[in-house]
């Protein structure tokens, strides 16, 4: 019919989480930011239409009947261990019902879940990862997929975790690893992946595209990578030939985690053009040194290490998932043409390598130029996703 509704569900009150999960990252998020940002959701209603993990543990009676009523399918969630009592520790909540209980009532209804768990070196490793994938297993296919998130912990962390050290990081690859040869061998697919900061972290290559069995949990940190890399062998034998540059010089902004795969691309684009492309690696000073992903950095950490640079080119390129808000803003509230303007420069916005060779011949949709008005509509930035409470309060 063409309507469109402001709020996806009819009452707008999403529905807060009921945890004090020691990794959660509203609970640790820095002081004096937008109130949105800590609003703790957990919202089965989102995770049905948008995606997001939820844990299960807030639901009446009457939600129960209506997601089975309704058959809402599929639903993400986020498990963290599978022994009850470890679960209730990871979630710090003593009243956590039984996951396990909970997903085979959804098996019998022929559900489908996609699972995640956050690894938080001493909590939930080890012996209780290798617990976990094999109960998540059992109730394949009803769990379709279990994703290893590594904990991020910003500087406001308050009960004393850390985060996985390279040797970490590389136990938990190597486990998941095993018991995706299982699977592959068992169930005809990979089950249980790792997001691919694991691979970043240890210097590891992406898996191949077919790695993922056609799964497509990109929000979720999951086979992004490979997505861009694949996309930038394409865009290369597609676009790059004849490409007519109108700067000779540009930055590409990009956040810690990223670096290694931005500037791989850079140098080949670089080498391929004789452009001059300089890729810079923002420090989150806000959140931390290991807040390391684009998505999180602060606008104003991106304008002053911009400003910090003896020359930022004809051309500034920012990514795009920096301002997955509403507005069309950075976490700390700067926009892209604020940016613009204070470097007196054009700002463009970018997921993928295509983009920026939008942004060089002048093409590129979300280009802010420091002479206009704000001509671009937030709603062409933001994309369905990101920050739950922040798309639909």
């Amino acid at each position: 019919m063409g309507l469109h509704f402001r709020h996806p569900t009819f009452d707008i009150d999403i529905r807060r989480c009921n945890n004090l999960c020691p990794f959660c990252f509203v609970l640790q998020m820095a002081p004096r930011m937008r109130r949105t940002l800590y609003i703790k959701d957990d919202d089965y209603r989102y995770s049905f239409l948008f995606g997001h993990y939820v844990t299960l543990t807030n639901l009446s009676e009457h939600d129960w009947w209506r997601i089975k009523a309704q058959h809402l399918s599929p639903l993400y969630v986020s498990v963290h261990a599978t022994d009850l009592a470890k679960r209730r520790e990871c979630l710090r909540n003593p009243n956590a019902p039984d996951v396990l209980v909970q997903l085979r009532e959804l098996a019998a209804l022929n559900f489908e879940v996609h699972t995640q768990m956050v690894i938080t070196p001493g909590l939930n490793d080890g012996p209780a990862l290798e617990q976990s994938i094999r109960d998540l297993a059992a109730l394949y296919p009803t769990v379709a997929s279990i994703s290893v998130v590594p904990v991020g912990l910003t500087r406001y962390h308050k009960y004393g975790h850390l985060v996985s050290t390279p040797q970490q990081a590389v136990d938990v690859l190597e486990t998941v690893e095993h018991w995706q040869a299982h699977f592959r061998a068992t169930l005809g697919l990979g089950l249980v992946y790792c997001t691919d900061e694991y691979y970043l972290v240890t210097g590891r290559p992406v898996p191949p595209l077919e790695q993922y069995d056609g799964l497509n949990l990109h929000e979720n940190g999951l086979g992004m990578v490979r997505a861009f890399q694949d996309e930038w062998a394409e865009v290369q034998q597609a676009e790059l030939p004849g490409l007519r540059s109108q700067v000779q010089r540009a930055t590409l902004v990009t956040g810690k985690l990223a670096e290694p795969v931005i500037r791989q691309a850079a140098g080949e684009l670089a080498a391929q053009t004789g452009l001059a492309l300089e890729v810079l690696a923002v420090e989150n000073r806000k959140l931390g040194e290991t807040i390391t992903a684009a998505g999180l950095l602060m606008g104003e950490d991106v304008l002053l290490a911009l400003q910090a640079l003896p020359d930022p080119g004809q051309l500034i390129v920012l990514p795009r998932v920096m301002f997955d808000h509403p507005e069309g803003v950075s976490l700390d509230d700067v926009s892209p043409l604020a940016i613009a303007k204070a470097l007196n420069r054009p700002v463009a916005l970018a997921d993928w390598m295509g983009d920026v060779l939008d942004a060089l011949v002048g093409q590129n949709k979300l280009t802010f130029l420091p002479d206009q008005a704000q001509l671009i509509r937030p709603d062409d930035i933001a994309l369905d996703g990101g920050w739950a409470v922040e798309k639909y309060l």
